[in-house]
């Protein structure tokens, strides 16, 4: 908007290279720090921005609008019941068929894709984005095309993720992240603006049968044709089949079970996906709705396995030396608790440490280690660490400073 429309065009460029390079690079992997109840939220959310959608095209129209709506819903859940020919046509592309051809003679005024705008009427050609070639270009483009990658490959993923649960396959995620840069480059070179995986489109698809990715360039390339050659045709088309569809899709895709569930799972994962619903919803910002969705679930589970960890003793020679045994996670959740779990003012000749069930994690936890050796110590207490395991003891003995006078100085006081 500020810098002109040749600017998009570079910007989806730049968008398409960067996710060629995510699709090299395995980003997609991050996926699995993505939890199952973020992934329900983005789901529930589309589904909600999807019904929201059509609300428009139902706002002060005439009863028509309405009938038709509620016929072409009637046509697209009762149409597979039909015997022999039920199963072998999409009901919703029969659903359209049928209300045009309703409207074509009912002759009723209510509004068609003709009247959302024009219809293109040529191929798309090739075009370079008129913008010149420099450092200051790419300040300009740079971090839209970050976000439009963010963004792009986030939902893409995602939905990736429930064409999988839907059809009982895998997918190659890095494929899909580099086939996605290549069509964001070929759409930036024929005047188009990024694009992403369409939730909507790829339930319609699975549900119309499509299983393969042929299906989706058949999809691609029957709606570029229809657009540019059969317009006419195209543009007399009801919005009302359209909201039937889409009204099909949005039920289709909500999650129905995560509502039944919710008295079943922890507070926790209904906060989880809860969360990534409003916040979607409310901003319609899927990237900050899964952000924050993912931010919850991060520290929830930091929460739970920081409260798993148990510290006992047991009191030797008279009261002269005591054990103490550790068992769980040790990292910057649980520091707290472990260092509280230590009496340094019991007057002792010698304590021992049991680490053999325990893991240290962080730096948090490595310096928390510290503390308790140092403390120790100071009260003239002999201090053994036992059990560590060879991943704790790489990670303790890399970093204590326990046996540096000038970094205990440090650490104590605060520095």
């Amino acid at each position: 908007r500020e810098h002109g429309l040749e600017y998009l065009f570079a910007a989806t460029l730049l968008t398409g290279a960067l996710q060629i390079a995510a699709g090299y690079l395995k980003l997609a992997d991050l996926m699995r720090f993505v939890s199952r109840s973020v992934v329900t939220g983005f789901v529930n959310a589309l589904a909600i921005l999807i019904f929201m959608a059509q609300l428009p095209e139902l706002t002060d129209v005439t009863w028509h609008v309405y009938a038709m709506t509620a016929a072409g819903l009637g046509i697209i859940y009762l149409f597979p019941y039909l015997p022999l020919i039920g199963k072998s046509l999409p009901s919703p592309l029969v659903c359209i068929v049928v209300l045009t051809l309703v409207y074509l003679v009912s002759g009723m005024e209510i509004r068609t894709v003709g009247d959302m705008g024009e219809l293109p009427d040529t191929l798309p050609v090739f075009l370079w984005p008129d913008v010149p070639l420099n450092l200051e270009t790419l300040m300009i483009i740079f971090p839209y095309a970050i976000m439009l990658c963010v963004v792009g490959l986030l939902e893409s993923m995602m939905t990736a993720t429930i064409v999988d649960d839907l059809t009982d396959t895998p997918s190659d995620k890095h494929r899909e992240c580099r086939g996605q840069g290549i069509a964001n480059i070929g759409a930036g070179l024929m005047g188009g603006m990024a694009g992403c995986a369409m939730i909507g489109q790829s339930v319609i698809n699975i549900k119309s049968g499509g299983r393969t990715r042929l299906s989706t360039l058949i999809a691609g390339s029957v709606l570029l044709l229809m657009v540019v050659f059969l317009s006419e045709w195209v543009s007399r088309i009801p919005m009302a089949a359209l909201v039937a569809v889409m009204i099909m899709v949005s039920i289709g895709t909500f999650d129905w079970a995560s509502i039944r569930d919710l008295r079943k799972h922890p507070l926790s994962t209904n906060v989880v996906m809860l969360a990534t619903v409003a916040v979607t919803v409310g901003t319609h910002n899927l990237a900050l709705g899964v952000f924050v969705g993912v931010l919850l679930a991060a520290l929830f589970f930091a929460n739970k396995v920081g409260n798993v960890l148990h510290l006992g003793s047991t009191e030797r020679h008279a009261g002269r030396e005591r054990e103490y045994r550790v068992v769980g996670q040790v990292f910057f959740a649980s520091s707290e608790r472990f260092m509280a779990a230590f009496d340094f003012k019991e007057r002792l000749d010698r304590v021992i440490i049991d680490l053999s069930r325990a893991h240290f994690w962080d730096m948090t936890a490595v310096q928390t280690l510290d503390r308790v050796m140092i403390k120790f110590r100071r009260e003239g207490t002999d201090v053994e660490l036992v059990g560590l395991s060879e991943a704790s003891a790489t990670v303790v003995d890399r970093y204590t400073v326990h046996n540096d006078p000038q970094a205990v100085d440090r650490l104590m006081n605060g520095h």
